[in-house]
Formats: structure tokens, C-alpha cells, sequence
């Protein structure tokens, strides 16, 4: 039990890893990538990876499908925000930032994410956030700009760099609505944004007369994409919404900057400096208070009917299956339409899928 309490915040760890490791490399991709082709380039190698993954589990007859929920017509106008913002947007505008700003300061900025994010959760869409959440996030954020520090010169508060703070925005506004898609498929999520997304930039690219890239280079950025930008990343970062909500799973994200840092002075070929080293520790201790989180209250459920992946030892799922249901998988994890009766009760939690009640 303790690991799977643990695994959500292990997925948007890595998520940050790879998210975090992306701007220096797209700044390489910059210097024979125009801005727009490379915002489509890296989503489209997202969304067609994806597709792949899903076509080649099909042909080998997999049954994974059946552990997951599929999206309905209800989630298309969270999925068409998703798309916009975070897919379209929020790519555009951080590529064309980059030109003008390094890339180890872009690593830094990227930070502001997380604070949007949970900025929108708790004022937007009433997430609960409590005094060690915002504690945390203050941490993590202290901690970048403790990294800051190391900065010299106009390029950290630069017209590019409150450019990256919008691209932030547009994907704090994006983590949120992926929050209301987070119980569905993540995988035929990630192929929609990432193809829809990606369609969309590279039309304004060909609007804009950029150039395409040779083949190789244009690989290379859809592998990119598929890493860091909209594939493995947002998959991971899907399955630690649905567990522990937009604040916490943003928050963690603001770890993204080290990793971000540390890809650059390897690219670039300069050692991290000093405050690299305070900011650390500092940045440590808010992941560690995320983490170790413990969040508990008497609470209501009301009745509803919905349909998610879960399993029957987790205190809200002991219905009893029809003949037809899905056979769990080997996690004894399965999906299907299933109503919850009304309760009251009182245990540890977090903002997952059946715990966004509003707190007082």
C-alpha cells in the first residue's frame, strides 16, 4: 500500500526530469528549427508515438485497453484546452522565447509552472491546498531563486523571459484541465494533443514560410517531443493527477529547473556554480514535504456513477461486478461503469478523482 501511496509522486518526479531536460535541447534544435516548426515537430513526435505504441498493442492483442477508461463526449471541451494550451500555445510561445534567452536562465524560468499551476487549482478550480502544500511551494520556488542568483545580465528579465512565464501560464491553465481527463485513457489523451497540437503549429509554420528541416534534425526533435514535451511526460504526469491533484503534482514539477541546469552546463560545457549547491537542499526539503503529506478530515461522498480505472482494496470501490465486466489486470486493476452510494467517512487523502471536496 505504501508504495502504491508513494508511486504518483515517483511519476511526477520523472515527469519533471524529462520535461526539465527538454529546453536545453530544443535550444539546440532552435539554432536550424524555425520556432513554430519545432513546437510542431515536438508534439507531432508525441501524438504519432503514441499512436504507434497504441496500434502495435492492439496487433499484439493486449488487453490494456480494458484497464482503462476511454474519453466520451463530454471530456471534448477539457481536451480542446488541452490542445490549445498546453499543445499549442504554450510550445509556440516558449520557442520563440528561447531564441532570445539562455538556456540554463529558460531552465530557471520554466520553474514558474508549478506556481501557476497551483495558483489556477486552488483559486480556479477550488483544490484544496493547505499550509503544507504552500509551504512546499514556497520552498521549491525559493529555491529557484536562490538559483537565480547566479544570473548576470538583462537576459533573466528579458521581453523573452516573461515570454517563457506566459508559456508557464498556458501550461499551469493546461495541467488543470488535464485534471479533468486525468481518470481517463492517458495514452489516447497524449495522442490527441500531441497530433491535434501538433497540426496546428506546423500550419502556422507553413503560413509563416518557415522552412522544414531535413530529415534527420526533424527526427531528432520528434524524439525530443516524445520525451519531454508532450509523450512520455505528460503521460506520466496524467497518471500522477488522477492520484494526488493539479497542485501537488505541479508543485512537484518545479523540480524540473535542476534537471534543466544540469543538461545545459553539460551541452554548454560549464560546471554548476555555487548557488546550484545552497539551492539544492532548499528545493529537497519542499519535495520532501509534498511527499510525506498527510491530509486527513471526516468527508462526504455523494452518490455518482463513473467509469475509471481502480481497484476494490482503496476504501471506495466494493461493488460487486456483472458476468460482463472486464477481467482485472495482473495489478488487479480493471475499468468499467461502476455508482458510488453516498458516505461519510474519515481517512488519509489527497485530491484524487473522488476527494475534490471543498474544504473550510
Amino acid at each position: 500500500m505504501a508504495a502504491r501511496t508513494s508511486l504518483p509522486y515517483v511519476y511526477a518526479i520523472a515527469a519533471a526530469a524529462l520535461f526539465g531536460s527538454g529546453a536545453p535541447f530544443a535550444k539546440v534544435l532552435l539554432g536550424g528549427i524555425g520556432p513554430a516548426t519545432l513546437a510542431g515537430l515536438l508534439y507531432m513526435g508525441s501524438g504519432l508515438g503514441m499512436a504507434a505504441y497504441l496500434a502495435l498493442v492492439r496487433l499484439g492483442g493486449n488487453d490494456r485497453e480494458v484497464a482503462e477508461a476511454s474519453l466520451c463526449r463530454s471530456d471534448l471541451p477539457w481536451i480542446a484546452g488541452v490542445v490549445i494550451f498546453g499543445g499549442f500555445l504554450a510550445p509556440l510561445t516558449l520557442m520563440l522565447s528561447l531564441q532570445a534567452t539562455p538556456a540554463a536562465t529558460a531552465a530557471l524560468l520554466l520553474n514558474f509552472e508549478a506556481v501557476a499551476t497551483a495558483g489556477i487549482a486552488a483559486l480556479l478550480f477550488a483544490e484544496a491546498v493547505g499550509r503544507r502544500t504552500w509551504a512546499a511551494l514556497g520552498l521549491i520556488t525559493a529555491s529557484c531563486l536562490i538559483l537565480s542568483l547566479a544570473e548576470e545580465g538583462p537576459g533573466g528579465f528579458s521581453l523573452a523571459a516573461f515570454g517563457i512565464l506566459l508559456a508557464c501560464t498556458f501550461w499551469g491553465l493546461d495541467n488543470n484541465f488535464s485534471r479533468n481527463v486525468s481518470a481517463k485513457d492517458p495514452l489516447a489523451t497524449v495522442m490527441i494533443k500531441g497530433i491535434g497540437a501538433g497540426v496546428l503549429s506546423l500550419l502556422l509554420a507553413h503560413l509563416l514560410a518557415e522552412p522544414f528541416p531535413a530529415p534527420g534534425p526533424a527526427l531528432i526533435a520528434m524524439a525530443v517531443g516524445l520525451l519531454s514535451y508532450g509523450g512520455l511526460t505528460s503521460v506520466l504526469f496524467l497518471l500522477s493527477l488522477r492520484r494526488v491533484g493539479s497542485a501537488r503534482t505541479g508543485s512537484l514539477l518545479a523540480i524540473s529547473p535542476f534537471f534543466g541546469i544540469v543538461v545545459s552546463f553539460a551541452l554548454f560545457a560549464a560546471p554548476p556554480d555555487g548557488p546550484f549547491y545552497l539551492a539544492l537542499p532548499v528545493m529537497a526539503l519542499g519535495a520532501c514535504l509534498l511527499v510525506t503529506e498527510r491530509h486527513s478530515h471526516p468527508h462526504e461522498h455523494p452518490p455518482v456513477v463513473h467509469e475509471h480505472r481502480h481497484r476494490h482494496d482503496d476504501l471506495h470501490h466494493e461493488h460487486h461486478h456483472l458476468p460482463c465486466t472486464p477481467l482485472p489486470d495482473r495489478n488487479g486493476e480493471h475499468s468499467h461503469s461502476h455508482a458510488h452510494e453516498g458516505i461519510r467517512h474519515e481517512h488519509p487523502h489527497v485530491p484524487d478523482i473522488h476527494h475534490r471536496h471543498r474544504h473550510d
